[in-house]
């Protein structure tokens, strides 16, 4: 469904047009105005007459109606279509959920498409609106603030990350807790929420870097329907999804640390398991051996008739008893 639709004239918002065709022609003419229209998991239909009236290219349309795609930026005759993936951190679960933006960038026009939960749009266009300045920038203000409040979002989620792996470290290393059986499945589920963060952190690398025109396209051409001086902006936006990048390879390193630390501990305490018992075994097994010789029928066994005979082998029992489980203390086995 269209959530927002309004014509921007020189950074402020002049009318909620009723024809886009209209709207576009009138933007188009004056050359100081654009058209944004947001629009929330739209059906073909619905996204049909936008389609015809912006001229959207199809492989584009398709993407934003099936949504499930990478952060990308793709660039048609009519048209930049960009790709993002705003995330969301939710304290109580301790998840990281993540929707999907699709923008659409025009000579005179921004069409923005959202699917999912998680979105920045809202707020930005009353930031905007409030603001003016980026306006006046026309469409491409509207994709630089969008890159970076979902951009910035970003960084805050990877300090939440961080703090969960933190505890979970804490967890993992403690005289008691390293030991239970929901460690390892926590450690995973962990794991799963990395992998749903870099999904959208690490392919957008390649846009921003376009956008910024830095690394392998510091001297290709300008980027289509984005204005040339706002290169420094994106350029900043790029620095902060390194940024976060950087933090994503190292929580996603540091986890599989904890995985393995968490595994050799287990390890190590079935081993410690697996020594007492064997320890215990073995005690238990010297006054059975000595018990079942003094259990057989035979007659002529001279202990049998021996009067301190029983004190005798109990006290060796005892004895034997005492020197294995010092030595088996001694070597840490009990």
């Amino acid at each position: 469904m269209i959530v927002d639709c309004a014509i921007y004239r020189d950074g402020e918002r002049t009318e909620t047009p009723q024809d886009f065709s209209d709207a576009l022609a009138e933007a188009r003419a004056r050359g100081d105005s654009f058209l944004w229209i947001g629009l929330y998991e739209p059906t073909e239909h619905e996204f049909d007459l936008v389609t015809d009236e912006f001229g959207l290219h199809p492989l584009a349309v398709e993407d934003a109606l099936t949504a499930h795609q990478r952060p990308k930026l793709e660039v048609y005759d009519d048209s930049l279509f960009v790709v993002l993936k705003p995330v969301t951190y939710e304290p109580k679960s301790d998840t990281v959920t993540s929707g999907e933006l699709m923008i659409f960038i025009g000579d005179s026009f921004v069409v923005t498409v959202r699917h999912g939960t998680p979105s920045p749009l809202g707020d930005i266009r009353r930031h905007l609106e409030e603001q003016h300045e980026l306006l006046k920038h026309g469409p491409t203000g509207v994709l630089y603030s969008i890159s970076d409040t979902v951009v910035d979002n970003y960084l805050e989620v990877s300090t939440e990350l961080q703090n969960d792996l933190e505890e979970l470290e804490a967890e993992v290393f403690s005289p008691s807790g390293g030991g239970s059986r929901h460690t390892a499945s926590r450690i995973y589920t962990f794991k799963r929420q990395i992998l749903e963060f870099r999904r959208a952190t690490v392919p957008l690398s390649m846009p921003m870097t376009k956008l910024a025109r830095v690394g392998p396209y510091g001297s290709a051409a300008a980027v289509p329907f984005v204005r040339e001086d706002a290169r420094p902006f994106f350029r900043d936006v790029n620095d902060h999804l390194q940024r976060v990048n950087e933090a994503v390879e190292g929580l996603d390193r540091l986890v599989s640390d904890v995985l393995s630390a968490h595994l050799a501990q287990m390890s190590v305490r079935q081993n410690d398991d697996m020594r007492k018992i064997s320890a215990w075994a073995a005690m238990a097994a010297v006054p059975t051996l000595i018990a079942g010789i003094y259990g057989m029928n035979f007659d002529h066994m001279p202990e049998l008739h021996w009067i301190w005979g029983y004190p005798a082998v109990i006290l060796l029992m005892a004895a034997l008893e005492l020197v294995l489980y010092r030595t088996f203390k001694r070597r840490g086995w009990m």
